[in-house]
């Protein structure tokens, strides 16, 4: 069965799982909930939008799907910026554009400037916040990273059940200007949650016992440390990567469309827009509870070398209730299925980012969490917008949430067929990995074309089978201790000789 090769956190930075990594967490939570809960928090303006500049669903949709295709498709950017500058500053600067682009967004007089202002800017500030605040988490945890990774995407349904009322409020106390204007200024947050994203201390180089350590007198020059790669390729080479990176890329097709729908599904049902808002909220609401529980579970002992089928199965549950979500047709009903979605969101965001630093490892996350926001970023684009183009033509959201639901199983079936059928076991590394006593380096050399080298002091089974054969003959028994004799004369007298 294919088990994915856990992560040891094996860095030159001992990940210290505790300490200021509570602090990290707090910021990657706060960081986390701005940036997936806003994308659905903003649909509560949607209705207004619509009336202001006369424009379709399919339209609007498109502002959730700018903002989650920056927040996807800047992966590499962010990679080459973290890996160049660090993550600390790279975060500050993405929390003063995702509030100028709000600011900007209120001033708005087409659906495009909303597009350019709150989708791009905005999305790109977010996109800065969040890929760092991902890496600063898999820095500091390695042995608490399943549950700090459920607890980090917590954060997203706690700021929906916040932003999903407060846009609801501020639409009406300030209309949808002053509501993005003041969402602007509580997105500058994002600056505190960077400043909180200290980097770590390298190790403290240790003396080495009976060795004079020589004054420095500044003429020697220490080596230089390789530079990192602005972005690593060679996570293609790893088959887990890929076949991760193509099931999430269907997978996000349909994740997202639910919850920017929602809410005007309620309102086409005939419900107030107070009770439709809060459709998001229980869907927030159950989510906060998923999302630790799951990454509790994700760090079980037997479960966390096989958490990608834990993935899967999470990714089913959620595809399923969409397929039975489609049938609601009152109130009550979508209240069950945002019970039920929010669980399977909980689940599915708690173990997201989990299974791709499982199977890349802690050296490559850097890079690959950037491929990979950006082969989703496609998926991204057209998700919500496709969704809302056929709810224009149907008039029904029936077929939205069935699309999405199918999506979303076969994104789960890809990932868990595929590693069952070529991801056979789960990787050794070459030195401990061995068999009958050989190493895979070893043999590796004995089945190549040139003939192995004889290591004198090799314990192995031939060594012990030339050991017998030379004790049964008397006169190689002589030549050996004769060989050993004169060795032995030939060691120059020393005070550690002597003992």
């Amino acid at each position: 069965m294919g088990e994915a090769a856990v992560d040891d956190g094996t860095s030159e930075v001992k990940a210290p799982d505790g300490g200021w990594s509570w602090a990290v967490l707090f910021g990657c939570f706060i960081i986390t909930g701005f940036s997936y809960a806003f994308p659905k928090a903003v649909s509560v303006f949607f209705e207004e939008l619509i009336r202001e500049f006369d424009v379709g669903y399919s339209d609007t949709a498109w502002i959730s799907s700018i903002l989650l295709a920056m927040l996807y498709g800047t992966g590499p950017l962010c990679s080459i910026l973290v890996n160049q500058f660090g993550c600390r500053p790279v975060m500050l600067v993405g929390g003063l554009f995702a509030s100028l682009g709000m600011v900007l967004a209120s001033f708005a007089t087409s659906i495009i400037h909303i597009y350019l202002c709150t989708g791009v800017i905005t999305g790109l500030g977010m996109a800065l916040n969040f890929q760092p605040s991902l890496i600063m988490l898999n820095k500091y945890f390695s042995e608490k990273r399943p549950l700090a990774n459920g607890l980090a995407a917590t954060g997203s349904p706690v700021a929906l059940c916040c932003l999903s009322p407060l846009g609801q409020v501020l639409q009406y106390e300030y209309g949808w200007r002053g509501g993005f204007l003041i969402l602007g200024g509580i997105l500058l947050n994002c600056c505190a949650c960077g400043a909180l994203m200290k980097p770590l201390d390298p190790p403290k180089t240790s003396e080495t016992p009976g060795i004079e350590n020589t004054p420095d007198d500044g003429n020697k020059k220490a080596k230089p440390k390789p530079k990192p790669k602005l972005l690593d390729f060679s996570v293609f080479s790893d088959l887990g990567f890929v076949i991760y990176t193509v099931a999430a890329s269907i997978m996000v097709l349909g994740l997202f469309v639910p919850p920017v729908f929602m809410v005007s599904y309620a309102k086409e049902l005939g419900n107030e827009d107070t009770k439709s808002a809060l459709l998001l909220s229980i869907m927030g609401f159950t989510d906060i509870f998923a999302r630790p529980t799951c990454g509790y579970i994700a760090g079980l002992q037997w479960v966390r070398p096989r958490c990608v089928y834990l993935f899967s199965i999470a990714l089913i549950f959620n595809g399923t209730t969409d397929l039975v979500g489609s049938l609601s047709k009152d109130y009550t009903s979508l209240v069950v299925f945002c019970i039920f979605i929010g669980i399977s969101y909980g689940m599915v965001g708690a173990l997201q980012f989990e299974v791709l630093m499982t199977v890349v490892g802690t050296e490559k996350f850097s890079s690959a969490i950037g491929l990979v926001l950006l082969l989703e970023a496609t998926a991204v684009l057209i998700g919500p917008p496709s969704a809302g183009h056929l709810l224009d033509s149907t008039k029904k959201y029936m077929f939205v949430f069935l699309l999405a639901g199918v999506e979303v199983v076969v994104s789960a079936l890809v990932l868990a067929i595929c590693n069952l059928l070529f991801i056979k076991k789960k990787p050794e590394a070459p030195e401990t990995a061995t068999k009958n006593g050989e190493t895979v380096q070893e043999k590796e050399k004995n089945h190549s074309s040139t003939p192995p080298i004889e290591e004198p002091h090799k314990a192995d089974g031939n060594s012990e089978k030339k050991a017998e054969d030379i004790m049964k003959d008397p006169r190689e028994v002589e030549t050996v201790l004769k060989d050993k004799d004169e060795q032995n004369k030939n060691i120059t007298c020393s005070p550690d000789t002597k003992l």
